[in-house]
């Protein structure tokens, strides 16, 4: 083989080179040129290239650099050998370089894999859970090897290689091998066994911590000490009991000192109850003496704000309670109305035109009546019926901005002389030769298409709704009205015609921006925030809504707040924001190893910031325990989304479930459990009772008129008390039935017969709460009073507008009215009865019913087989007699009007309005 390369007499002569050699010289390339040796290496790129001329070969040293050297005159019968031999050696310096970088990762796989058993055989000495802190560590931890997988194993693979390394060939296989493994499987199925000797080990105090022995769910929530653990508890589940537990478990392990521990709990009365069931466990299992904390979120924040400044901050009681929060947010509203003429206006013209939002696609829209060919209407405030709520709000500011118009109502239009898929709204403003037509949401936009001008000629307007929900509709049309010399004149006390809709009434947008402002405040928000969010809304919102009340909320936020430092305080959104940020800050180091917080499904985001704060230094473990199907306390800040989004803002960890009650029989499980789920969002649970059956689960009896209802649970008691007396229904607990009469609204209360402690006093106590109250009571019997339409679901649970404020909304209709009714249902041990009054039925006892989870009957139990209005859905068609004879209409006549049979009436109306 050649091992040297020269250039020819007449190569040098022609190409005008200089003489000289290169050599191989083992591994290695040399040039050797006026009397130097130049080291050439073989590296990738290549620093020698090749380039074959006609008669003779030309070479490049060390190309693109500044100290290239060029070649020339080697025969190019030479250079076919020069060429393989680079490519030998480019062979064997690529073989080991691969040797090396193998080498290199087997050292890397040998150290990682001491670490990671080091990292167990500790957690094994120590009885500890392999954390998933531990193991994101480790992950974080495993080296980038410079070869891949398949690489590293040919390299080992080599016979020469391993006829080399003949005792240590079955040992890099096995080293090999257990680095490719599933390491989260196996970490996985380390803590399984862990669990399993820690249930033999811990099986007493299991048994004896709580009245009763706990669960194996329960048991496996205890013993679960991963960093960060969520249990999704069923209602009745003993999600406390499990609570209790841990911390027993905790001490009794000596995993966690007694005064490392704090239990969270939402309002004082929890935390009471969580500290004496605490103590009276730790008394049970014999633990004189030791005692761990239990505290409410925000007793916790003012103490770590007062160890972090030196002073402990006020807080008002017009920020604690809900009711003195609502009458002092009403003063400062009046305070900034009776100010500014300005914002006054715009307050009421929220209030009375833009009350309600326009519906998304897939929404239902929304109806205030039902003519009696069946279609839906809406009341303006006016007076006039129209088909859509574009219309209705176009119409609402119109009356309230002082203009006079002629509203004529769609009705048929020819389709060869119309190009619109549905007939359009028509005003008409007299004395100025203007027509407006409006296309509603899902109607074809005028011709002049987006971004286009609308058409003016001949006096004619066009608008649609994407300029409605834009807010330019408003200018287009008041530019309009101006150009013909109408003066708009907004005004607040301008009269209410008789039979024109009733506006937003200022207690609700009051109520609305209180849940607003501790939305904002909470999730740490600003203004400009709350504008960029706006501004990313989809174009398909009703954004011009949104604006109108960011513009109101603003000036309400910065008098809240001015409120709060003219008494030098602040509110509870306040306080855990600023606890959050001196723990984030390291202005204040927690003492606490173990955090576990109690109905989480109601944490605030600035609650979740603050239990993250308290867990954010390493080592640190967080057991949340909540039922996202039990969240209702949105108006109070309350955001579901921190239980079901738990993984994004805590990081990875377990999730647990308590799945079996102890409360509701199975039956009334199944219904409520599958009533909640139809909202996609919430997180599937599959719940088992514990609890006997005993008699019907649910039951529905609806009466005539809303004046009976009170005699009908009346006679629902007494009813009671003759299976009592029977002995078909066995006493509660204490001897006596308990039964609660749970309202959506205090005003239900009067639904409670006065005299029931004279009439059954002796052999049960009856109990009025709200649902709201309600929540984490139970009683033998529960009585739903109120299940009428537009009742129980409130229609306004859930504003839109709360969407600037919150990270994630729930978008699915009536969500939060949804979770409170389920936590209505499974109050019960026995069983739920619902009364309604023929033709007000609630939409979520006509679901019920339309599922076939319930029957409708009369007081004795004769089943109703009413027909439902196919109109409205609500009320039902009744026989009724009139000037013409006997005919058949829905009973929720005035508010629908159907008539089974009823030919449309498509001649066009029309009523005027004057300002």
């Amino acid at each position: 083989m050649t091992h040297h390369w020269t250039p020819s007499h007449w190569g040098r002569r022609f190409t005008r080179t200089p003489y000289w050699q290169l050599r191989r010289v083992g591994a290695q390339i040399e040039l050797h040129i006026d009397d130097r040796v130049l080291p050439v290496p073989i590296t990738a790129p290549p620093s020698l290239q090749v380039r074959r001329g006609l008669v003779w070969t030309g070479l490049v040293l060390f190309p693109g650099q500044p100290d290239a050297v060029r070649l020339d005159g080697l025969p190019n019968r030479q250079a076919r050998s020069l060429r393989q031999a680079l490519r030998d050696l480019e062979q064997a310096r690529a073989q080991d370089q691969r040797l090396l970088d193998a080498e290199a990762a087997l050292l890397a796989i040998r150290a990682w894999l001491a670490q990671a058993d080091a990292a167990l055989d500790q957690a094994d000495a120590e009885g500890h859970w392999f954390t998933s802190e531990q193991q994101r560590a480790l992950l974080q931890q495993r080296p980038t090897l410079p070869l891949d997988e398949d690489a590293l194993w040919a390299v080992f693979d080599d016979p020469d290689l391993r006829a080399q390394l003949p005792g240590e060939a079955s040992r890099i296989e096995a080293e090999l091998l257990r680095h490719a493994q599933d390491w989260t499987a196996l970490w996985d199925a380390r803590n399984a066994a862990h669990l399993q000797r820690e249930l033999l080990h811990s099986r007493n105090l299991l048994d004896r911590v709580e009245r009763q022995p706990l669960t194996d769910e329960q048991r496996h929530a205890v013993l679960c000490f991963d960093n960060r653990v969520q249990v999704v508890a069923a209602a009745g589940s003993g999600k406390t009991s499990t609570m209790v537990a841990k911390a027993a478990y905790a001490i009794d392990r000596g995993l966690v000192a007694p005064d490392r521990i704090v239990l969270l709990a939402f309002n004082r009365e929890a935390a009471t109850e969580l500290q004496q069931r605490t103590d009276a466990a730790l008394q049970r299992l014999g633990m004189q003496g030791v005692q761990v904390q239990a505290r409410t979120f925000h007793a916790l924040g003012r103490q770590i704000i007062g160890k972090a400044t030196g002073r402990l901050p006020d807080v008002p009681d017009w920020a604690v309670d809900a009711s003195l929060g609502f009458h002092r947010l009403a003063e400062l509203i009046d305070v900034l109305k009776d100010r500014s003429h300005a914002f006054r206006t715009q307050w009421d013209m929220f209030r009375l035109v833009f009350g309600r939002d326009l519906p998304t696609a897939g929404e239902p829209t929304p109806a205030d009546g039902w003519e009696a060919d069946g279609r839906h209407y809406l009341h303006t405030l006016n007076g006039e019926r129209v088909p859509d709520i574009d219309t209705c709000v176009i119409a609402d500011w119109l009356f309230y901005t002082g203009v006079a118009y002629a509203y004529e109502r769609p009705g048929h239009l020819d389709p060869s002389a119309d190009t619109y898929s549905q007939p359009p709204a028509m005003f008409r403003y007299p004395c100025t030769g203007l027509q407006h037509v409006h296309l509603a949401s899902g109607e074809e936009e005028p011709a002049s298409g987006a971004g286009q001008p609308p058409r003016h000629a001949a006096g004619l307007l066009h608008t649609c709704a994407r300029q409605l929900r834009s807010g330019a509709l408003f200018d287009i049309l008041g530019e309009a009205l101006s150009a013909r010399g109408i003066v708009l004149d907004p005004n607040p006390d301008r009269e209410l015609p008789e039979g024109g809709a009733r506006p937003m009434p200022d207690a609700e947008l009051i109520a609305l921006v209180r849940t607003f402002i501790s939305h904002a405040k909470s999730n740490a928000l600003s203004t400009e925030d709350m504008a960029a969010r706006l501004q990313a809304l989809p174009e398909d919102r009703f954004k011009h809504r949104y604006r109108l009340f960011l513009q109101l909320a603003a000036p309400i936020l910065q008098a809240w707040d001015d409120a709060l430092a003219a008494e030098r305080a602040i509110d509870f959104e306040d306080m855990l924001n600023q606890a959050a940020e001196h723990v984030e800050q390291g202005r204040y180091v927690p003492p606490y190893t173990l955090v576990m917080a109690d109905e989480f499904q109601d944490a605030s985001r600035a609650r979740a910031r603050l239990c993250r704060a308290l867990v954010q230094a390493p080592g640190r473990y967080l057991f949340a325990v909540g039922d996202d199907w039990q969240s209702i306390n949105r108006f109070a800040g309350a955001d579901v989304s921190v239980m079901t989004g738990f993984a994004d803002y805590f990081g990875h960890g377990q999730v647990l479930k308590l799945e079996q009650t102890f409360r509701c029989p199975q039956a009334l499980c199944d219904v409520s459990s599958a009533f909640v789920s139809r909202n996609p969002a919430q997180i599937r649970k599959r719940v088992q009772s514990r609890a006997p059956q005993q008699g019907a689960a649910l039951r529905a009896f609806q009466v005539g008129s809303r004046d009976q209802l009170r005699d009908a649970v009346a006679q629902y008691l007494t009813q009671l008390q003759q299976q009592l007396d029977s002995g078909a229904a066995a006493p509660g607990r204490d001897g006596r039935l308990r039964v609660f009469v749970l309202g959506r609204y205090n005003a239900d209360r009067a639904y409670v017969p006065t005299d029931w402690k004279a009439r059954h006093g002796h052999c049960m106590e009856v109990t009025f709460l709200t649902a709201h109250r309600a929540k984490g009571a139970e009683a033998d019997y529960v009585i739903l009073p109120g299940m009428l339409d537009r009742s129980f679901p409130s229609t306004r649970a859930d504003d839109p507008v709360l969407s600037l404020a919150m990270p994630h909304g729930d978008a699915y209709p009536l969500a939060e009215e949804r979770r409170l009714f389920y936590v209505a249902l499974t109050r019960a041990r026995r069983s739920v009865a619902m009364f309604s009054v023929r033709g007000r039925r609630s939409p979520f006892l006509a679901e019920l019913v339309q599922v076939g989870a319930v029957t409708v009957t009369s007081l004795d139990g004769h089943a109703l087989s009413d027909t439902p209005c196919p109109a409205c859905g609500v009320g039902v068609i009744v026989p009724r007699t009139g000037r013409y004879g006997a005919f058949e209409s829905c009973s929720s006549y005035p508010r629908c009007e159907y008539k089974p049979g009823k030919v449309p009436g498509l001649m066009p109306t029309r009523t005027t309005a004057r300002a």
